[in-house]
């Protein structure tokens, strides 16, 4: 988006897995899901040499430097005691489990968060409800926020007219896709179809998270009405995954009081282009988002989801799919224009309100 709105980018970050980049990028090393402790050795070992290491891979003087998590926003403040005239910028994309509660490390965490942030421009969020819900809460000065949401944006390689057709008077199509990790989603889509045998048809893609959910493949397996397709190319095979979906499910618990409550996910704008119709819980920041659209299908309550979804009559989903289709495409989709609105409201940012870039450069430099 960045490089669509007109700005030059030069990337650099820890890698996560193996083969071929998909642009170039400085690798500062090999981190690994979930292992905090060795993320956080790795950064600070790479903490005293980042700018040398930019520099010598060729990377211009920054306007600006985005920091894609806390452990980016680390080395982004680092990076400023050699660009003191970059404006920072930090992505708060979701929160970690471990920065929330009252332990010590939770605590000592948030210390660090909230100290960085004194020095960041602008805080990118995915979500109003990291805002209101995580850091309004948790901060005394909290930077200015740009919410950027979760939506494809229009590439060749995303194509909206070739989805397949739906079978009409046939089952009920429920699409979940994406990282699938939530448990409680897995065992009450089960307990679903199992309670109305041939109602439902559970189409599944995407990358099952088998740390959290073990039995996936078993449960799946052993369920005539749901079926695994595998992973998926994103942005190429959505209309391939959705397509076919009458219903889009979005519930999800797997931080029932984090996360969970505060994301509005891809698959809320993926499905929505497709017209597939939302199912979610009206509690939340995803509920209070479909309202607001007056579209989908909310559950007051994570055991009202089966009787709301056992009333359905057929004339019900079209009713619910000519809602989601009849919105503007806008409301899913991203195009050039958002993309240059992203790209110059990180440019006209400052780092604090009412501070000149002077006043910044002897701040950080002090």
């Amino acid at each position: 988006m960045l490089q669509r709105g007109g700005a030059t980018m030069a990337v650099a970050g820890f890698r996560r897995g193996v083969g071929a980049l998909a642009q170039q990028a400085v690798v500062l090393g090999q981190t690994h899901n979930s292992k905090l402790l060795e993320r956080a050795g790795t950064v600070l070992r790479t903490l005293p040499r980042i700018a040398d290491k930019l520099t010598q891979a060729g990377v211009p003087d920054p306007d600006v430097i985005i920091a894609r998590n806390l452990e980016m926003l680390v080395l982004g403040r680092a990076l400023l005691r050699r660009y003191p005239a970059a404006r920072l910028v930090y992505e708060l994309l979701d929160v970690h489990r471990l920065m929330l509660g009252s332990s010590f490390a939770s605590r000592a965490l948030r210390q660090v968060e909230g100290y960085l942030m004194r020095h960041c421009a602008l805080v990118l969020i995915s979500s109003p409800g990291f805002e209101d819900m995580y850091l309004r809460p948790n901060f005394s000065r909290v930077p200015p926020t740009l919410l950027i949401e979760n939506k494809p944006f229009a590439t060749p390689d995303l194509r909206l007219d070739c989805a397949p057709a739906r079978t009409p008077g046939g089952p009920i199509v429920i699409g979940w896709s994406g990282i699938l990790r939530c448990a409680w989603s897995l065992e009450e889509l089960d307990r679903i179809t199992r309670a109305a045998p041939g109602r439902y048809r559970v189409l599944l893609r995407g990358k099952p998270a088998l740390d959290v959910v073990p039995d996936f493949h078993k449960i799946v397996a052993a369920n005539p009405d749901m079926t695994f397709g595998g992973a998926y190319q994103w942005p190429r095979d959505l209309a391939e995954v959705y397509g076919p979906c009458d219903l889009s499910w979005l519930i999800d618990r797997y931080e029932a009081d984090g996360n969970s409550e505060w994301l509005l996910p891809n698959r809320l704008y993926e499905g929505g282009l497709f017209g597939a119709v939302p199912i979610a819980l009206a509690s939340n920041q995803l509920g209070r988002r479909l309202v607001a659209l007056d579209c989908g299908l909310l559950a007051a309550d994570p055991e009202a989801v089966q009787p709301m979804l056992a009333a359905l009559t057929p004339e019900d989903i079209e009713r619910a799919r000519a809602e989601v289709s009849g919105l503007p495409r806008s409301t899913w989709l991203a195009d050039d224009e958002d993309c240059r609105a992203l790209t110059d409201a990180i440019a006209r940012a400052h780092l604090r309100p009412g501070r000149s870039p002077q006043d910044n450069a002897e701040e950080v430099t002090s």
